[in-house]
C-alpha cells in the first residue's frame, strides 16, 4: 500500500520557511482545503518559541524523554527546545527547505525524507505535533502508519501526538446529526493545497483523527492509547505505548 506524499518539486513549505529564516518575509502561506475555501498560515507562527506555543504543545514537550525523533519537524521549534534541555533529538521532514532551516538553526541531527522510508534506529519518544498523524493521509492507511511508528520505538518507548475532531465543521441536520458527504470514507479526511508567492502545491491528503477512532486503531495494532489533555478547540494530546502482555 502506498501513501501519497507531497510533491517536493514544489516545496511550498520549505521555500516559505527558508525565506522567513533568511529575512525575506513578504507574504504568508495560503491553504485551500476541501472543507474551507481558504485560510492563511502565518510564517511567524511556524517559528514560535516555547512561550508562544499552546499549552497542549508545551505539555507534549515536557513529557518527552530519552532519545527523541521529531517527525514532521517543520522549522524545528520543538527540536530546538528539547535539544536545549539536553535531550538527544533527531528531526525529520519530507521538505528539503525545512531541513535546511533546521540545520541552519543549529539542530544537530536531521533527516530528510518520508516516515515510511525512515530507518535510522529506534527512539524512546516519537513526537508528532501540529496534527502530525495527518501525514498518514487517509484512515485506511492508519494501521500501516501505526505499525511503522511501532518499529521505531525502543522498549518502554512512547508516541506523543496531537490531532483534532473536526466533526464540528459539518452542518447539523434536524435530528442533531451531521451532514457528511457520501463520497467521504471518514469525515476527518481532508484534501489540501498550499500556495506561496503565486506557486501552488499539488493537492495532498491530510487526516484529522478523533480520539475514539485513534484509540480503537491503536488497540487493534498492539498499542495502548491514553488521553493526556484536551485542548481549547476540539483538539487533544495522546500518548501511545506498546502493550505489555
Amino acid at each position: 500500500m502506498h501513501c501519497k506524499t507531497i510533491n517536493l518539486e514544489k516545496d511550498i513549505l520549505g521555500n516559505a520557511l527558508l525565506d522567513f529564516h533568511n529575512g525575506d518575509y513578504t507574504s504568508d502561506i495560503i491553504t485551500y482545503s476541501s472543507l474551507e475555501e481558504e485560510d492563511v498560515l502565518p510564517l511567524p507562527y511556524l517559528f514560535r518559541n516555547y512561550e508562544q506555543m499552546p499549552n497542549l504543545e508545551k505539555q507534549a514537550l515536557e513529557l518527552c524523554r530519552g532519545s527523541t525523533l521529531d517527525i514532521g519537524c517543520g522549522a524545528g521549534n520543538h527540536s530546538l527546545y528539547l535539544q536545549k534541555k539536553g535531550l538527544v533529538v533527531s528531526c525529520m521532514d519530507q521538505s528539503h527547505g525545512a531541513i535546511a532551516v533546521c540545520k541552519s538553526r543549529g539542530i544537530k541531527k536531521t533527516s530528510q525524507g518520508t516516515l515510511l522510508d525512515f530507518d535510522l534506529g529506534k527512539y524512546d519518544t516519537l513526537l508528532l505535533l501540529m496534527n502530525g498523524i495527518g501525514i498518514s493521509g487517509r484512515l485506511k492507511h492508519i494501521d500501516m502508519f501505526l505499525n511503522k511508528l511501532k518499529s521505531l520505538l525502543n522498549e518502554g518507548g512512547q508516541i506523543l501526538l496531537d490531532s483534532s475532531d473536526i466533526l464540528y465543521m459539518f452542518e447539523r441536520d434536524e435530528d442533531d446529526g451531521y451532514w457528511i458527504p457520501e463520497d467521504v470514507a471518514y469525515y476527518g479526511e481532508v484534501s489540501f493545497t498550499m500556495e506561496y508567492k503565486n506557486q501552488k502545491s499539488d493537492k495532498f491528503p491530510w487526516l484529522y483523527l478523533d480520539f475514539n477512532t485513534l484509540q480503537r486503531a491503536a488497540a487493534f495494532n498492539g498499542l495502548v492509547c491514553e488521553l493526556v489533555i484536551e485542548g481549547e478547540h476540539f483538539d487533544y494530546l495522546a500518548r501511545l505505548s506498546l502493550k505489555t502482555y
